[in-house]
């Protein structure tokens, strides 16, 4: 009877051991979302903003995070590099930019060290309206392929890939436990019965 004890402490420990692993490894997988940026989406500004704002649910990285201002000739009028301080991105914008309309590309590294990426549009003085593109402007960022998850729900309520890792994770680690559970009371039970014969 001592024997039985000491097999559901091991078998404890495995489910300890296992619920250690799969639960970190679930909350790696989950990227910075966008909380929000400045001009919103489709907005119409008299003149152009001294810079261009973005919100993270996440401290980003600054290593490879790009901010472009884009007109609609192609011109990108970021003024430098990209400032992150906490969880806002801040891109300058250079003086001089004319009225009409500019798209946003941003592609900033979560700090889970992933790369997200998205875009937006404004408009300054006359010009018509620009809606959010879902391609990258040239230059956006380097030759490897980006991932565009949960940071790009805000403006594209359809790209959800990344955002199912996680349910996928606690799935795969509930039903591990459950196998683990199952284990450990097959294995009591047949002792039992030794025992009593």
């Amino acid at each position: 009877m001592k024997s039985i004890p000491a097999a559901a402490r091991y078998l404890l420990a495995a489910l300890l051991a296992a619920a250690v692993v799969l639960f970190p490894a679930a909350a790696a997988q989950a990227h910075d979302e966008l909380a929000g940026h400045a001009p919103e989406q489709g907005e119409k500004l008299d003149k152009m903003p001294e810079e261009v704002t973005l919100d993270f649910t996440g401290v980003p990285v600054a290593l490879g995070s790009v901010v472009q201002v884009m007109d609609s000739a192609g011109t990108d009028w970021a003024d430098g590099d990209v400032q992150i301080q906490d969880k806002r991105v801040t891109q300058p914008v250079k003086d001089g930019a004319p009225a009409g309309s500019y798209t946003v590309n941003w592609r900033v590294v979560s700090s889970d060290s992933h790369p997200i990426e998205g875009t937006f549009g404004f408009t300054v003085g006359a010009g018509s309206t620009p809606g959010a593109s879902t391609a990258p402007g040239a230059g956006a960022g380097t030759p490897q392929p980006l991932e565009t998850g949960e940071a790009n729900q805000a403006e594209e309520p359809g790209t959800e890939v990344a955002g199912q890792s996680v349910p996928w994770s606690v799935v795969v680690m509930a039903a591990v436990l459950v196998v683990l559970a199952v284990v450990i009371g097959v294995m009591a039970k047949r002792r039992l019965g030794r025992g009593e014969e």
